[in-house]
């Protein structure tokens, strides 16, 4: 059986070049794909559970609709653009939900799987900004939030952090850093590691142990993809 590993497509628009793109590759998973795998960021800005779901996601969340009636089981991993995602997504969706990264079994394999945004330890302000948007608090408070205001925060969220993302590419070496977590992965046993959030396509081999960096949906088109063969690194056309 197939599993498809996707993350950072930062989906804003249903006419960009990458939300059409992501629903025509959705919609057309080859037939033995059984899980999908997503690893955050797949959405600009989504925190809590909107009712009505925000307007301009309605169609990709018809997508995933689509693929879940098709027997595919969806596995969401948090990204730092799209969190408290738990409600929505297991009733709507029936996913599986993981509000950070997680190490688990699958076919015999030990498989470390996270939107990756807190590999970078060295990155401290992030890391006190994600504790504090992530905390019981900012959960409580989400659903009570006027959509209206809501949305307006959204924005200057997601354009303050396109634009970090700039100079942290500038100031840290994301491959060391990559390259570094692999290893210590490595080193704890896994035996296959897949991350997201550096929006940057890389493979690392040793022997039989993988890691993987997916890259993103924005300009890689990337995603990875696992079969009896092994797992690749693929990129849509």
């Amino acid at each position: 059986m197939r599993k498809i590993f996707i993350a950072d497509a930062h989906l804003r628009n249903p006419q960009d070049r990458n939300y059409r793109a992501l629903v025509r590759f959705l919609d057309t998973l080859p037939a033995d794909t059984d899980t999908l795998y997503l690893l955050g960021d797949i959405f600009e800005f989504w925190i809590g559970n909107p009712r009505p779901v925000y307007g301009h996601y309605g169609e990709i969340v018809d997508c995933l609709k689509r693929v879940r009636a098709r027997g595919v089981r969806i596995v969401y991993f948090e990204g730092n653009h799209d969190f408290h995602l738990g409600g929505f997504f297991r009733n709507e969706l029936q996913a599986e939900v993981y509000a950070g990264g997680a190490e688990l079994e699958i076919d015999g394999k030990k498989v470390c799987l996270c939107h990756g945004d807190q590999v970078n330890r060295a990155d401290h302000r992030y890391r006190a900004w994600r504790f504090l948007l992530r905390s019981p608090l900012v959960k409580a408070l989400v659903p009570v939030f006027p959509r209206r205001l809501a949305d307006r925060i959204a924005v200057r969220l997601s354009l303050r952090s396109s634009r970090q993302h700039v100079s942290r590419k500038s100031r840290w070496d994301y491959r060391s850093i990559l390259s570094r977590f692999a290893r210590e992965r490595f080193v704890a046993g896994c035996d296959l590691i897949v991350t997201g959030h550096f929006h940057l396509p890389m493979e690392v081999r040793e022997g039989e142990r993988v890691f993987i960096a997916l890259g993103d949906w924005i300009t890689d088109y990337s995603y990875a993809q696992w079969t009896e063969q092994g797992i690749t690194l693929e990129r849509f056309d």
